[in-house]
């Protein structure tokens, strides 16, 4: 029998809520050329049930138990049953893409590279999905048989599970997972140190779960015997980067600094106290492994928590760690740290006018008297905008006067580049001045801002600019969509091209591929009809979670002239629900137009609120009911306050009495008759209208998107979204 090209190790223990999701994300790979190892290491749940169901009925799985050794060793053994040319590793509670194993496997087949890896996204029931930060400043680009010495961001790479490896380079080196959590850093670096060459792809390979709990490994964050396997662990990956290249070892210590040891100090918040001096003994070891000066170059609250640290001063180690601002009264203030803060709040477009909201502040001085300038960059010319000034949430979570509008007029707008144009802002407090671009985009219409049209062909989309400032773009006459049909069997698209002779493609940006849709063209105009049934019938999802799929289009004209098309269609989403499944045509962050396919997940489309009552509503796919979610502490536990629906000709509405809501984030759910749950999605075009703040009485409730889900925050006595 010829061994498979890749081994999947799986090692699991208690993890029966989600090993049958995962199991199911590798069998739909669509790199079929592999064996899955799942190792039993002594679950003492029903996960070993789930397993040798899987197993039964497909023979690529198979399983091997063993005693239970926890993480590491469960690894060692399933590589030791592992026959593939190519090996890999999964957490049982985590997903995997359906393109992910196949797209490590072509770039090392391309490139001899001793491994492959590529980006992650976190996801969980409340938050739906989003980037992992960490993945985010590694994997930004595709770089085929680079090394960690000419990618040094590379030291970041900590995580075991989202690279596929050469088994031939894993047996030269011997690579064995210690008995410790955290186990995955002292294997990953020292392989990106042996190895001769990498790959790194950009695309998501991986999904890794953020429980609600917060029961997995890199949750447990405040649990002692955790943060001892943490310091183990860093003080094995130290040892290896000891006689390294300057830059990677200052690069490892750093990182150990602003992650782990500002971990660790965040644990004196809640330790109790016959642990503290197991506390002050772990963080001191890991402390004095760090080069001096990179604690140097550290924040002046951490210098201040080092220092606190040393001196045994366990009284203000816990006042830090429960309130990191109070070092402030510790800290002797200079100039350096009055630095500038601003926000983007809510974006709109009134009375044909551009309007941004948001606040601006320098730290350590927000409650003094200031005077604030923001201007549009145009052409190198600052323009002066309008500004209107009001009280809103600082960075001390006070009111003051730190809340801004400024509005862009359509003439300004007319004069921007179709490169970004940004936001000047200036602000002096006291002898005090400080000057910055525009950032800190919050969710809602900050993320999914509306663009519009200024005259008959100039469109100006908001959104991110250079170095995530806020910016405008002037699109002069972009090919874009006007109008939709929809048809019993087809979605059928108008629209206007930028050139003549224009064809129309439709890709898949996260797994490659596209087809062109045949056009009916009137010199620039075009139709193009979209058939339904293919799209539905090809369940091939390249989002594991929410087993959704994006479709993109692109317009192509002669001599290689190429445009993403522009959706200027209204503002509401055309949905087909059929057979449990749901296609959406609909924007993209950047007002792009998009087309989702996924099973039929509840999506809101309006918030409002009407008296005492806050109603959502949606278009109606199925019999479910709602309520309002919050999740108790550490905990998978929740309370549900439940909603009143309803059923209209216009959908679904879900109405809750706000007075019901204590102050804490909810999150709204849909609960199928089959007692199967998810979030409520927040479909795009809402987005782009939120945040809606709302006060009654003592409370404030602010209702936005996170992540594609719809959340409520109900804060007590201080405003949580931007003043009216």
């Amino acid at each position: 029998m010829t061994a498979p090209r890749l081994s999947v190790v799986v090692p699991f223990y208690n993890v029966g809520a989600y090993i049958g999701d995962c199991l199911d994300s590798i069998a739909r790979q669509t790199f079929a050329d592999f064996e899955a190892i799942l190792v039993d290491d002594g679950s003492p749940d029903d996960s070993a049930v789930i397993a040798k169901e899987f197993c039964d009925r497909d023979p690529r799985f198979r399983i091997v138990q063993q005693p239970n050794a926890g993480l590491g060793p469960a690894r060692n053994t399933g590589v030791e049953h592992a026959s593939g040319e190519y090996v890999t590793f999964v957490d049982s509670d985590d997903l995997v893409t359906r393109h992910g194993f196949g797209l490590l496997i072509k770039a090392l087949d391309q490139t001899g590279s001793d491994f492959a890896g590529g980006n992650a996204r976190r996801f969980n029931n409340s938050y739906g999905v989003r980037p992992s930060w960490l993945h985010g400043q590694v994997f930004t680009a595709d770089r085929l048989a680079t090394h960690i010495s000419e990618t040094p961001q590379l030291v970041l790479d900590r995580m075991v599970w989202n690279k596929v490896y050469r088994r031939s380079f894993w047996d030269e080196y011997g690579y064995q997972f210690p008995a410790i959590r955290y186990e995955d850093y002292p294997v990953t670096l020292k392989a990106h140190l042996d190895a001769v060459t990498v790959d790194t792809i950009a695309a998501p390979v991986y999904f890794w779960r953020e429980r609600e709990s917060g029961d997995s490994i890199t949750q447990q964050k405040f649990q002692l015997a955790n943060l001892r396997d943490r310091v183990v662990s860093a003080g094995l990956v130290l040892d290896q980067v000891e006689d390294a290249l300057p830059e990677i070892r200052s690069r490892v210590h750093a990182h150990f600094r602003q992650i782990d040891l500002h971990a660790i100090l965040s644990a004196f918040g809640t330790v109790p106290p016959e642990e503290e001096r197991h506390l002050v003994e772990l963080t001191t070891e890991l402390l004095d492994r760090l080069d001096d000066d990179v604690l140097a170059n550290s924040p002046r609250v951490a210098q201040l928590q080092f220092d606190a640290l040393r001196a045994g001063d366990l009284e203000l180690l816990h006042k830090v760690a429960l309130d990191p601002a109070s070092a402030e009264d510790h800290l002797q203030l200079t100039k350096a740290d009055f630095t500038l803060a601003t926000s983007v709040r809510e974006v709109s477009w009134i009375d044909g006018e551009l309007s941004v909201r948001g606040t601006a502040e320098l730290r350590h001085l927000q409650s003094k008297p200031s005077e604030l300038r923001i201007g549009l960059m145009v052409a190198g010319w600052n323009h002066r905008l309008p500004l209107r000034r009001y009280p809103a949430t600082d960075l001390r979570g006070e009111q003051s006067l730190v809340g801004f509008e400024v509005r862009v007029s359509r003439e300004l707008l007319a004069k921007c580049p179709a490169g970004p144009a940004h936001f000047d802002v200036r602000l002096r407090v006291g002898g005090v001045r400080r000057r910055d671009r525009l950032r800190g985009p919050r969710a809602g219409s900050p993320g999914w801002p509306p663009g519009a049209w200024i005259d008959d062909t100039n469109w100006i989309q908001p959104g991110p600019g250079q170095d995530g400032a806020f910016a405008v773009r002037r699109l002069p006459d972009p090919c874009r969509l006007t109008a939709v049909e929809q048809t019993p069997d087809a979605l059928v698209l108008h629209g206007r091209a930028a050139f003549d002779e224009p064809s129309l493609f439709v890709s898949r940006p996260l797994s490659g591929g596209e087809e062109e849709l045949p056009l009916e063209v009137h010199g620039r105009d075009f139709t193009a009809r979209l058939p339904i049934g293919p799209i539905l019938a090809e369940i091939n999802p390249d989002d594991p979670f929410s087993q959704r799929t994006t479709r993109a289009f692109r317009m192509r004209g002669p001599e290689g002239r190429e445009q993403v098309l522009l959706w200027t269609a209204g503002d509401r989403l055309v949905s087909h629900a059929e057979r449990g499944r749901v296609v959406m045509l609909t924007r993209s962050t950047g007002g792009y137009v998009n087309l989702h396919e996924s099973p039929i997940r509840i999506t809101a489309t309006a918030v409002v609120a009407a008296g005492n009552m806050l109603v959502v509503r949606g278009p109606d796919w199925g019999e479910v009911d709602f309520s309002w979610r919050r999740y108790l502490p550490d905990s998978d536990d929740h309370v549900d306050v439940e909603c009143r629906r309803t059923v209209s000709d216009d959908g679904w509405a879900a109405v809750v009495d706000m007075t019901a809501l204590e102050p804490a984030e909810w999150v709204l759910f849909a609960t199928a008759p089959d007692g199967t749950n998810h979030a409520v999605q927040c479909e795009p075009f809402l987005s782009s209208r939120l945040p809606l703040t709302i006060t009654r009485g003592r409370h404030t409730l602010a209702v936005r998107p996170l992540a594609g889900t719809l959340h409520l925050e109900v804060t007590e006595g201080v405003a949580a979204g931007p003043m009216p």
